[in-house]
Formats: C-alpha cells, structure tokens, sequence
C-alpha cells in the first residue's frame, strides 16, 4: 500500500484559518475569495493567450511566404503585432491587479484617489505623455514600421522594436539605439516606396572625361543606371556621377555590385582611377638664370 504524508495540506489548511483569524474573515469567505482570484488570474492568461495569438494571426496574414524580400504590408503587420503584445500585456495585467483588490476590498475610493494622483502624476510626467502621444501618431500614420532603415534624433539604424514610448534601433556597427518617441521631430526613412543608390566615379584629369563617359553608359546599360555626367572637379578627379534606382532596402547593395564592375570594367579599358596627387614649385633666390634649381640646391648642399 502507498502511504501518503498530509501534513502539508493540514499545515496549509492551519495557515488558512489563522489567517481568517487576523483578518477576521470567515474561512468559508476566504477560501471562496481564493477561488475568485484564482478564476481571475485564470482569465487573465487566457486573455494574454488570446492578444498573442490574434498577433501570431496577424503576422500570418501579412506573411506572402518569400522570405528574401520584407514587403511594406509585411513590416507594416509586425509592428501592429509587437504593439498589440505589449500593450495587451500590459493591459491584462493592469486588470487583473485590480480585480484581485476588488476580490477583497472596495476600489471605488482607490481608482477615485488614482484619478487624483495619475493627474498629479501627469504633470510631472509630461515627457512620457509626450513619447505615448507621439508614438499614436507615429503609427497611426505609419511613418515607419519594423525592418525600415531610418535617421531619427541623429540617429539611424534598422527599427527592431516599437512601442508607444520608444523606437529600437539597430546601426550598421550593431549599436542599439532607444530614442524616445518625444524626441522624433523629423523621420528619414530609407527604405519606402523606392529606393535609389548613388554611385560617384572619379578619373583622373589627363583621362578623356568622354571615354571614361563611354565606358560608364557601356557598363550602365546592362545594369540599368543612370549615367548624369560629371558631378564635380575635384582636386585630383573628375568625379562622375551615376544613379540607380532599387527596390527599398536594396541600394547598399547595388551600389557595392555596381562599383565592382565599374572597377573591372577600368582596368579592362586602361582607365586609371586617380590618386591624390601634389605638385610642388621649388624656386631658388639669387641662382643664376637657367639654372636647374633642382641641382643648383643639391651642388649648394654638396659646397656647404
């Protein structure tokens, strides 16, 4: 036969009605509120449950199944996602706390008293109204959303994580930035819509400016860009500019595979690409006319 040891549930049952005792509940009353708060809490992971898996439902219903492009509707569903997890958590938690109170005591003064302080809280607490407000309208308006490269506060990066109060972003060296939404004046979104990159090749001054042209719309046609002309007289190139219009995200990516071929294609045609270079002027006083100054300064080196 098993023998089992209950004098765990005695102990427990013992700690129930001493703790009836000090808080002059019937135990009856007290085992009846455990059961209450237990069906709260009960509730309140269901309910969580539910928030996760209407966000699983919308991640789903955006996903188009290719995994090598992140459409705009695609970014667009995660961050409504994110959003309806966080604060779905955040909201299931709030009431089931209060509910739990009310299990016991009466929380009509209490939410009367929050009322009060959460307006006296407010005023102290104006940059967090502001970073909520913001970030409303940030996604009501769908400015950006997860996956887009953006500048935001001298700031840029790929957003990782929004919420109402703040933006996650992520630079190219793997720095997480947190800017808060309250301090979002002005976005620059890279990758909406479409995208353009914009490559500048630089060649030297005794180089053709047309052949080097030449060679750049040979090479354009096959990779569709932009060839404009030149751009700007530098002081040891001249610098040619080319455009080339991407898909959103894309045009790093573009630029760095246009810039390869641009380089074969050079050392294919003979086409130098220019190095800083300086001339210098040595000029001697008093020497003689005619005179190399180059050697004259060595022969005075030499006498010296």
């Amino acid at each position: 036969m098993l023998a089992f040891n209950l004098a765990p549930l005695f102990t427990f049952g013992e700690v129930l009605r001493r703790l009836a005792a000090i808080l002059r509940i019937d135990g009856e009353e007290l085992a009846r509120s455990g059961l209450r708060v237990a069906g709260i809490w009960l509730l309140a992971w269901l309910s969580y449950r539910v928030v996760r898996l209407a966000a699983r439902r919308i991640e789903v219903a955006v996903d188009d199944g290719d995994d090598s492009v992140t459409t705009l509707r695609e970014r667009r569903g995660q961050t409504i996602s994110q959003l309806l997890r966080s604060v779905g958590r955040v909201v299931v938690f709030a009431v089931a706390v209060l509910l739990t109170f009310n299990v016991f005591i009466d929380i009509g003064p209490i939410l009367a008293g929050a009322g009060i302080l959460g307006l006296a809280v407010s005023f102290g607490a104006q940059s967090l109204v502001k970073d909520v407000i913001s970030g409303f309208f940030i996604l009501f308006e769908n400015q950006f959303a997860i996956g887009d490269v953006i500048e935001v506060a001298g700031k840029s990066g790929v957003v990782e994580k929004m919420t109402l109060r703040v933006v996650v972003l992520r630079d190219g060296e793997g720095i997480m930035h947190v800017v808060p939404n309250s301090e979002i004046k002005v976005v620059s979104n890279k990758t909406r819509g479409w995208s353009r990159a914009v490559v500048d090749v630089g060649v030297p001054y005794d180089e053709s400016v047309d052949r080097a042209l030449d060679v750049l719309r040979d090479e354009a046609a096959q990779f569709s860009v932009e060839v404009l002309g030149v751009e700007s007289l530098s002081d040891s190139a001249v610098v040619l500019r080319t455009m080339i219009r991407t898909q959103p995200g894309s045009q790093w990516t573009v630029a760095r595979e246009f810039r390869r071929r641009i380089k074969n294609r050079f050392d294919q045609e003979k086409v130098e690409i220019p190095f800083p270079q300086r001339r210098v002027h040595v000029r001697v006083e008093g020497g003689p006319a005619g005179t190399d100054p180059i050697a004259h300064a060595a022969a005075g080196a030499a006498g010296g």
